[in-house]
């Protein structure tokens, strides 16, 4: 019996549970998340692919049975999770690729070589990068600074990699695998409503709001709770909440704008300390890639104000921005004519096709999620719904698989 979504996602159900936060916590290289890949691999092998792992961690399998590696159609997604996240934000992805892969091969599909590609770290959880196999592997991140980069244990990617088996020296840029791209198709599960009120399964990506991550860090003054009187204290914690309340605020006056405080972390963080150090992290997204900087530079002088106000001092620096994403119109227009009736939508998240857009002609395919919720573990997929997205996906990659068309 062939392979369903659902009964692959079900294989992997209890890989990376969170019993605290609820949901699924699958951060790159962690046990969870090397354990996915393992069970990539072992779908891929079943399928008889040519699986092997390039220089910046991105899991390729291949079909390419005349042995040629050149303009492929590919598809893929991610494995790794936000803490606490759903269980499609990346899995459906690939769960739906090998269904699609199966679809292929049952028809005899030829043509072109298909490759399926698993990204690490698009969430960026571990180490505040998203997209970073994307970003490396298209030389759009430095490994110089991937390598310094450090999760919330202070491990940097460069030690965790090496941990794991890895070579770090072998980061950085690969134009040979990304040369070997002819173009790129994502499905993702939704994150939003827009195909739960069109009453439609499926949807083809427009664009991705330009959207970046920025460490804002107070510095006051640690000292004990209890002997130090409110007139003496210069707490960056104080200088914190006064931020998380200006930044909505600042957002909510600009349309169409997101930011949000998601993180925050204060040093040393006991009970019953006045914290020396908080550090939070800013999200901010909007269409307009001018005024999300502008946004930004408002939120830097909210951070100088709150931070003075309690007498501490404050600093904000970038940690990956990337602009608005439109995908090639000529490619989502042939999707439209080999999906007819699938809505075009836009979507606030960002993705590796996005990063790849500028290199690869790319594409996104979306799956209903009934809840609109995502990154958070009420995030859902209806079955139907799910074998409805590798359907669609095997018949973009059945007709992506002809001869090469001429691709703006």
């Amino acid at each position: 019996m062939s392979d369903t979504v659902a009964g692959l996602l079900a294989e992997i159900a209890d890989l990376g549970r969170d019993p605290v936060r609820g949901g699924w916590s699958r951060p790159v290289l962690s046990d969870a998340e090397l354990g996915l890949r393992e069970w990539f691999v072992a779908h891929a092998d079943k399928r008889g692919l040519d699986v092997h792992t390039d220089r910046n961690g991105v899991l390729w399998a291949w079909h390419a049975p005349e042995g040629r590696y050149d303009d492929a159609v590919v598809t893929g997604s991610h494995l790794d999770s936000v803490p606490g996240g759903g269980a499609y934000d990346g899995p459906l992805g690939v769960a739906s690729a090998l269904v699609a892969f199966d679809r292929l091969a049952a028809e005899g599909v030829g043509g072109r070589p298909r490759a399926i590609a698993v990204f690490p770290e698009e969430e960026g959880s571990r180490f505040g990068v998203a997209c970073l196999g994307s970003r490396l592997l298209t030389g759009a991140l430095a490994p110089e600074r991937a390598l310094g980069l450090r999760d919330p244990d202070g491990r940097t990617l460069a030690e965790v990699l090496t941990a794991a088996g890895g070579v770090p020296e072998h980061l950085g840029p690969d134009p040979e695998a990304l040369g070997r791209m002819g173009v790129f198709v994502e499905l993702h599960v939704e994150q939003g409503r827009g195909l739960v009120d069109l009453g439609r399964p499926v949807a083809i990506g427009s664009s991705i709001l330009g959207h970046g991550r920025w460490r804002v860090r107070l510095e006051g003054a640690g000292n004990h709770a209890g002997t130090t009187v409110m007139a003496d204290r210069r707490d960056p914690m104080v200088a914190a909440g006064a931020l998380v309340v200006a930044v909505q605020r600042l957002a909510r006056a600009v349309r169409g704008a997101r930011a949000t405080v998601g993180r925050l972390e204060p040093t040393p963080g006991g009970t019953n300390v006045i914290a020396s150090r908080v550090d939070l992290w800013v999200d901010v997204r909007h269409e307009d890639d001018a005024l999300t900087l502008a946004l930004v530079e408002e939120i830097r002088a909210a951070a100088v104000l709150a931070a003075a106000e309690q007498g501490c001092t404050a600093t904000l620096v970038e940690e990956s921005f990337s602009t608005t994403v439109d995908f090639d119109a000529d490619l989502r227009d042939e999707l439209s004519v080999v999906l007819p009736g699938a809505p075009v939508l836009a979507t606030g998240a960002g993705h590796d096709a996005g990063v790849l857009k500028e290199h690869v002609p790319s594409a996104m395919l979306f799956v209903r999620n009934p809840t609109g919720v995502s990154h958070a573990p009420d995030e859902a997929v209806e079955d139907d719904d799910a074998e409805a997205g590798a359907q669609a996906l095997a018949r973009v990659l059945r007709h992506l698989a002809g001869p090469a068309r001429a691709v703006s």
